[in-house]
């Protein structure tokens, strides 16, 4: 009898310990989403706020169109770089998992 009653107390308090947490869980996840929210409002203001306004004339006038020009010609460069480098890289692989391939056979 007395380890029946032992267990029963074991699992009522096991049980609580589960309500607990999931207690717990939800309340996190409460302060997760007004967390969030808050956040989100914050994001919204600032951007109103630091959020510069385009002018339409800048997309007629020539000197702009051709420093922004100029600007996606230094990327595309950079990434066509970025491309040759990958592609030595992966010929390199390629031709040594070949040779190990070669060699285990």
């Amino acid at each position: 009898m007395g380890e029946n009653e032992g267990a029963e107390k074991k699992e009522k308090h096991e049980k609580g310990n589960d309500e607990k947490e999931e207690k717990g869980e939800e309340k996190t996840k409460d302060r997760k989403k007004k967390d969030k929210e808050s956040k989100d409002k914050e994001d919204k203001e600032d951007g109103e706020k630091g959020k510069k306004n385009k002018n339409p004339e800048d997309k007629k006038d020539p000197a702009k169109l051709r420093a922004k020009l100029q600007k996606l010609d230094a990327k595309m460069e950079a990434l066509s770089e970025k491309r040759e480098d990958i592609l030595k890289l992966l010929q390199e692989v390629e031709i040594n998992v070949t040779e190990a391939s070669g060699e285990a056979v």
